[in-house]
C-alpha cells in the first residue's frame, strides 16, 4: 500500500463476526465481510493479536507468537482470510506484541522450571534487603509492577497485568526470537506491523526506585536505546521490504522521539500512534476520571505534532478510535443530538490532516459507547482494577460507574452491528459484550439509508486524488478559536482549507480571502452552496467545511 496515500481500517477480531456459534469473532467472520471493507476503500486492515493466548487481556497476553488462538480459528483459516484479502486488494497488518509475552508462554514456563537461557529471556530481579519489591515502580493496569518469580527469592517485571511478563530486550537472544516471528509472518503474507507500546521496551540494566513526585514510566520510556532496537528489528526483518508498512504504539512519548522513529532516513518505523489528544478529557492527567474535554489542549496537540513532524520529515498516524479508547463521538461529539453531523465533522478534520488515517471498525457507521448499568456487563481487566481503585479511594457507586461507562476500553470493544436483530447478526447467540444500540446503529441501516459511510468514502478518496491531503504541508489557522478547528494545507499551487465545529453552538469564522470567489467546495456535512462562502462564514452544529483551490 502506500502509506501515504491509502487508508487502514482497524479490525477488533472478538467483536467482529462470529460464524461458529460461539459468543467471540472468528477469522472466518472476517472473510464473510471482505465485500463491505472493499465497498469501504481502505487498503489494509489492522488486526488485533488473535495469537494463542490464554485471553487475561484479550489476546495481548500471547502465549505463542506463529500460532492462532483455536476461539479465532486455524492457520489454513487465516491462509483463506489472507488470500480473500489480497484478492480483494486488501493487505494485512499484524499486532506484534513484543514488550511482554503470557506467562504461559513456553519461554517463561521454562523459565520457572529452571532453564537459565530462558531466565534471561526475562527481566528478573531479587527484592530489596528490607523484604520490599525490587522497585517501586507501578503497573500501566493498577498496584505493583512486580511479581513473584514462582518459588524463588525472585521477582519479574510485569509493567501490565501479572500475567505478562516483560521481556528483557538487552539480551541479543531475545531479539533475535523476535526478528524470527515478524519474518515468520512476513512468509504468511504480511505486509503490515504495529508494534504494541515498543517505546517501553528500553529498560535500563541497573533498574532503580522512581524519585518522589515522579511517575515511575520515566523511568522507561523512550529510552535512547529504543532507537538501537528499531534499528536492528527493522534491518533483520521488515526493513528487508520496502512494502512493509510499519507503525508503533508510543506511551507517553515526545514528538522529539518520533520524528527520530519515522525519519525514513533512521531506518526504525513508518509512523506512530501517539495518544496525547486522547488525553485531553483526563483531569490531572488521571484516566479514570470524568471531566468535559479541554479543547484549547485538543488543538495545540493536535497542530504541534502536525506541524512539528513535518518539519523533522517525520510521519503520523491518525486516528480518533481505537480498542483502547471511547468512542470519540462520546467524548468530542454528540452522539445522541447531531450524531450524524459530528460523525462527519470528525472524519474531516481527521482524515484531511496530514498522516495516515485509521478507521476503528464501526466507526464509518457513527457507532456510539454501550450504557452498561452494572460492572458485570464488563470483561475488561483494566477496568476491573480501576473499578477497585475508584472504590476503595471512598467515590460512591454512582460516580464510580459514570466515570467507568466513560473510560472504559470495553466501549470500542462491543461487537460489529450488521443488522438490526437482536445481536445485529455478529452471532447467533449472546455474544462476550452486548451492544444495546443495534436497532438505531447497524451496517444495514447505514447503507441503506445513511450518510456516514459515504462520507467517508469520499474522504478516502478525496487522498487518492488530490496530493495536497497526502503530501501537502499544514499551517493552523485561526489557531485562538474557541470553537473551531481549522487549517490551511498546500502543496505547490493547491490549497486546501479545512474548518471544523466542535460545539453544538453556531460560530462566525473569517474566511481567508485566497478561498474567496475562487473556491470549490470540496467537502460539507451540511449543504453549501458557493453563493455562502464571503469574507466570514457561520459554522453550524458540528459542522466541517473544506474548500479546495487549484491554479
Amino acid at each position: 500500500m502506500d502509506y501515504k496515500k491509502d487508508v487502514i481500517y482497524q479490525i477488533y477480531p472478538k467483536s467482529f463476526q462470529s460464524t461458529t456459534g460461539k459468543p467471540t469473532g472468528d477469522l472466518r467472520g472476517v472473510i464473510k465481510h471482505i465485500p463491505y471493507l472493499k465497498k469501504l476503500g481502505i487498503k489494509m486492515v489492522w488486526f488485533n493479536p488473535f495469537f494463542t493466548s490464554p485471553q487475561k487481556d484479550n489476546g495481548y497476553d500471547i502465549a505463542d507468537f506463529r500460532a492462532i488462538d483455536p476461539i479465532y480459528g486455524t492457520m489454513d483459516d487465516y491462509m483463506a482470510m489472507a488470500k480473500a484479502l489480497r484478492d480483494n486488494g486488501i493487505e494485512l497488518m499484524l499486532d506484534m506484541v513484543f514488550n511482554h509475552t503470557s506467562t504461559e508462554h513456553i519461554w517463561f514456563q521454562k523459565a520457572l522450571a529452571g532453564d537459565k537461557k530462558y531466565q534471561d529471556y526475562y527481566i528478573l530481579r531479587p527484592g530489596k534487603p528490607d523484604g520490599s519489591l525490587p522497585t517501586n515502580w507501578e503497573s500501566k493496569f493498577g498496584g505493583p509492577a512486580w511479581n513473584k518469580f514462582g518459588d524463588t527469592d525472585l521477582y519479574y517485571l510485569c509493567l501490565y497485568d501479572k500475567t505478562q511478563a516483560d521481556l528483557d530486550w538487552r539480551n541479543p537472544d531475545v531479539r533475535a526470537e523476535l526478528s524470527d516471528i515478524v519474518n515468520f509472518w512476513m512468509t504468511k503474507g504480511v505486509t503490515g506491523f504495529r508494534f504494541d507500546v515498543i517505546n517501553v521496551i528500553g529498560k535500563d540494566e541497573i533498574l532503580v526506585d522512581a524519585p518522589p513526585e515522579t511517575e515511575s514510566k520515566k523511568l522507561y520510556t523512550d529510552k535512547p536505546i529504543v532507537h538501537t532496537y528499531l534499528k536492528e528489528l527493522n534491518q533483520n526483518s521488515f526493513g528487508q521490504d520496502p512494502e512493509i508498512v510499519t507503525v508503533g504504539e508510543m506511551s507517553s512519548t515526545t514528538i522529539e522521539n518520533c520524528i527520530e522513529y519515522t525519519n525514513p532516513d533512521n531506518h526504525e518505523l513508518t509512523m506512530v500512534f501517539n495518544f496525547h489528544h486522547l488525553k485531553v478529557d483526563y483531569e490531572n492527567g488521571q484516566k479514570w476520571t470524568k471531566i468535559p474535554f479541554d479543547f484549547t489542549a485538543l488543538k495545540n496537540i493536535l497542530f504541534d505534532w502536525q506541524v512539528d513532524i513535518t518539519a523533522g520529515n517525520g510521519w503520523n498516524a491518525l486516528f480518533w478510535n481505537c480498542h483502547d479508547q471511547p468512542r470519540a463521538l462520546n467524548r468530542f461529539g454528540s452522539p445522541d443530538k447531531y450524531r450524524v453531523e459530528s460523525a462527519k465533522m470528525l472524519a474531516a478534520a481527521l482524515h484531511l490532516l496530514r498522516g495516515t488515517p485509521y478507521i476503528y471498525m464501526g466507526e464509518e457507521i457513527g457507532m456510539v459507547d454501550p450504557y452498561y448499568s452494572s460492572l458485570s456487563q464488563y470483561d475488561d481487566i483494566e477496568t476491573f482494577n480501576a473499578y477497585k481503585e475508584l472504590t476503595a479511594s471512598g467515590l460512591e457507586e454512582t460516580a464510580v460507574m459514570d466515570i467507568i461507562r466513560t473510560k472504559s476500553r470495553d466501549n470500542a470493544r462491543i461487537p460489529m452491528p450488521w443488522d438490526d436483530s437482536e445481536f445485529g447478526s455478529f452471532s447467533t447467540v449472546t455474544p462476550w459484550l452486548t451492544n444495546p444500540k443495534t436497532k438505531d446503529i447497524n451496517v444495514k441501516k447505514e447503507l441503506e439509508s445513511g450518510s456516514i459511510f459515504k462520507f467517508y468514502q469520499q474522504l478516502i478518496q478525496l487522498r487518492h486524488d488530490l496530493d495536497v491531503i497526502s503530501d501537502g504541508d499544514i499551517t493552523p489557522y485561526s489557531r485562538d478559536h474557541d470553537q473551531v478547528f481549522a487549517y490551511i494545507r498546500r502543496l505547490g499551487t493547491d490549497r486546501l482549507l479545512v474548518l471544523n465545529n466542535f460545539y453544538e453552538k453556531e460560530t462566525e469564522i473569517e474566511i481567508p480571502k485566497e478561498f474567496v470567489g475562487d473556491s470549490r467546495i470540496l467537502l460539507a456535512n451540511y449543504d453549501v452552496s458557493a453563493d455562502d462562502i464571503k469574507t466570514s462564514y457561520t459554522l453550524r452544529a458540528y459542522e466541517t467545511l473544506a474548500l479546495y483551490v487549484s491554479e
